[in-house]
């Protein structure tokens, strides 16, 4: 275990030491405010349901490289937000016990927030959300691996959560240490599939070429309608059975919510959700139960509320739902949905406002359901 945590000190040393040459420090140049941060983090496996039944490392460990570029006013979404910094993260994670859990590689976009800034300390928030590659799995055959009921598929959804205290040197050089959160899983789409949960802390280096501060473009604008819509989202998603390689069923989902915009870059939202379950429809069949109300037993309806952040075409939904009525293969009474809108039509005129697209993960508690995929619109 210590040997590993040198060498990812060694390769976290070169990746910063290994940095090309100070361009200088010109606030107007093409590369101001990009930038390349390396984290070295370590951490522990928890189990967050009862089925998770895997032994737990003494110590996961990783590297954290995140190429930058700090937003400069181009947008109006980056004044809105404060001048938040953009990325995209590659990751790698030992979980610590390779012949069960693998190792995982994942690549994600992210965003990250200041809470606080000042001249030299900032508190900065980092989420971030792509694909991970995990390398061993749950399998029968040509290898059997039964104990791993986390993982049933190599690629899976990869989340992080970062939160840091970091110390500006000066505008070459951030150093940056706080907590991590990530958590993968492929959300049902093949069984096993509990998921990895993994907490942790973090100490790192930033690092900026030309510099961390480019000249932001400041405008003076105007605070947007806080308008009311009505809106619809149709998704689709699919569910593998109960059963180890077991069939995939899709899973209809429709919602209908109203709005509202509220300082300009938010909109806080409440309505229902429906979900018809092919799979649970199927499972009652096979099982002759309930025989004649298969279908009326296969949907769950729920009340829902939740807030969306606005970063110009791109929406960050947080929802929290209540069900009215559950399926036969009842869960926890409320689950949680996280995901992101991507407009492709944005009009404060005219009937139809808005058209997007948008991809959810639905999860009880830390447990994920499913990945929804769908198209909405609003009114």
């Amino acid at each position: 275990m210590l040997c590993r945590l040198r060498f990812l000190l060694f390769i976290f040393v070169a990746a910063i030491f290994g940095s090309p040459a100070v361009f200088g420090q010109d606030s107007n140049a093409p590369l101001a405010g990009y930038g390349v941060e390396a984290n070295i983090f370590a951490g522990k496996v928890f189990k967050h349901t009862t089925k998770f039944e895997l032994p737990i490392p003494k110590l996961s460990s990783g590297l954290d490289l995140n190429f930058t570029q700090k937003t400069s006013g181009t947008k109006d979404w980056h004044q809105r937000r404060h001048f938040p910094v953009i990325g995209i993260g590659i990751t790698y994670t030992n979980y610590g016990i390779d012949s069960i859990y693998g190792r995982c590689f994942s690549i994600y976009p992210n965003i990250t927030f200041p809470i606080i800034a000042g001249k030299k300390l900032l508190w900065t928030f980092r989420i971030g959300d792509g694909v991970g590659y995990v390398t061993h799995l749950y399998g029968r055959h040509p290898i059997a691996d039964t104990i791993n009921n986390a993982i049933g598929s190599h690629l899976n959804d990869y989340a992080s959560f970062n939160m840091d205290l970091r110390w500006r040197i000066n505008p070459h050089w951030d150093i940056q240490g706080g907590w991590n959160f990530t958590h993968i899983s492929d959300a049902s789409f093949h069984q096993p599939n509990l998921g990895i949960n993994l907490y942790g802390a973090h100490i790192g280096i930033h690092f900026y070429p030309v510099t961390s501060t480019p000249k932001t473009v400041k405008k003076d604008l105007k605070p947007l309608k806080n308008r009311w819509l009505i809106e619809g989202r149709a998704g689709l998603a699919f569910t593998q059975s109960e059963a180890d390689y077991g069939p995939s069923y899709p899973v209809y989902m429709g919602s209908l919510l109203v709005s509202r915009r509220w300082r300009s870059k938010n909109k806080m939202f409440i309505g229902a959700d429906y979900a018809y379950f092919t799979g649970i429809y199927a499972f009652l069949r096979n099982n002759l139960i309930d025989v004649g109300t298969e279908k009326q037993n296969s949907y769950k309806s729920a009340i829902f509320f939740g807030n969306e952040y606005l970063f110009g075409r791109l929406g960050l939904v947080l929802q929290v739902g209540i069900y009215m009525k559950q399926s036969y293969l009842a869960q926890d009474p409320y689950y949680e949905k996280l995901g992101a809108n991507y407009y492709i039509l944005q009009r404060e005129k005219g009937p139809l406002k808005e058209l997007f697209l948008c991809g959810f993960l639905k999860t009880h508690k830390s447990v994920a359901e499913l990945a929804e995929f769908g198209m909405g619109m609003g009114f």
